[in-house]
């Protein structure tokens, strides 16, 4: 069970690891800016396009799942809401708080532990995820401007696509697929490497006060499983892929949003750094323990 484990688990940090240490040894300071880009409006689009229509999702049938997606994000942020914030902005500490990293992490994390054959359903999480950042967590950061930008945001489209053409992808020409699956297998490992750039980076400049929030943040995703896994009807691969869902580390896009309003980013960005520091303890045990209970 440990090899499984760490079969799992090391994969997904190495790549994450040689980012950060690529990062670290550049003379000047990496510029991602492009590469970031290209992965968000191209290659991650491609990848949920193609595994919609590759893992085919019944989303009627489906629907437990999809009120687990979106309950895993809202009740941490209630939960959350009801404590005094440890010193830092409420908007920044409930955003960061709610939007676990579903992408850069969850998704390799989720492929590697649970299989590719759930990889349909993974995307969707993703895609839920997405949705409810640039529509509830702007309107949260922006004090209630901007909360149509998920209009915006290609991957929602792609997975509009994905549920239309797989039920029936065989109008779509194979060379297109073919093309399109190769351009979504750049996603995952470029996600991986540009967040330990992203990392690399950053400093952290308030240790004690990053270490309260990601406890309150663990502690708060952990008491919304239980409702939510009480609520809901999952099955075992669903109550799988939620309980990782919910105790992921915070997001990095949530620094990057933080940092372009102007609330707090600096204190964001430790935040964040120290969540996804502890999540190399965390996540084999979350992993561990959905696996075996």
């Amino acid at each position: 069970m440990l090899l499984t484990l760490l079969n799992i688990v090391i994969p997904v940090f190495v790549v994450a690891a040689v980012g950060f240490v690529s990062g670290r040894h550049q003379r000047r300071l990496p510029d991602m800016t492009f590469i970031n880009y290209v992965n968000v409006t191209v290659f991650v689009p491609a990848l949920v396009f193609s595994a919609l229509v590759g893992n085919p999702v019944d989303l009627v049938r489906g629907w437990p799942l999809l009120a687990a997606g979106v309950l895993i994000i809202l009740l941490p942020g209630l939960l959350l809401a009801l404590v005094r914030r440890p010193g830092i902005a409420r908007s920044a500490y409930l955003m960061v708080g709610m939007f676990r990293n579903t992408g850069n992490i969850g998704i390799p994390l989720m492929m590697l532990a649970y299989g590719k054959h759930l990889l349909g359903d993974i995307i969707v999480l993703f895609v839920l995820s997405n949705v409810l950042h640039f529509s509830i967590g702007l309107f949260i950061l922006s004090g209630g401007r901007n909360h149509w930008m998920w209009l915006r945001n290609p991957n929602i489209w792609a997975a509009v696509l994905g549920v239309v053409f797989s039920t029936r992808p065989e109008v779509l020409p194979q060379f297109l697929l073919t093309s399109l699956e190769l351009l979504g297998q750049i996603a995952v490992p470029l996600m991986l490497f540009g967040l330990g750039v992203r990392l690399s980076q950053d400093r952290i400049e308030q240790l004690g006060l990053a270490l309260r929030i990601n406890g309150a943040y663990l502690l708060a995703g952990a008491l919304a499983l239980g409702i939510v896994l009480w609520l809901l009807p999952l099955t075992p691969e669903w109550t799988r892929l939620i309980a990782l869902s919910a105790m992921l580390p915070p997001a990095v896009l949530n620094y990057l949003l933080c940092e372009h309003y102007k609330v707090e980013p600096r204190a964001v960005a430790s935040v964040v750094l120290v969540g996804n520091l502890l999540s190399i303890a965390t996540v084999p045990l979350v992993v561990w323990l959905t696996l075996t209970v």
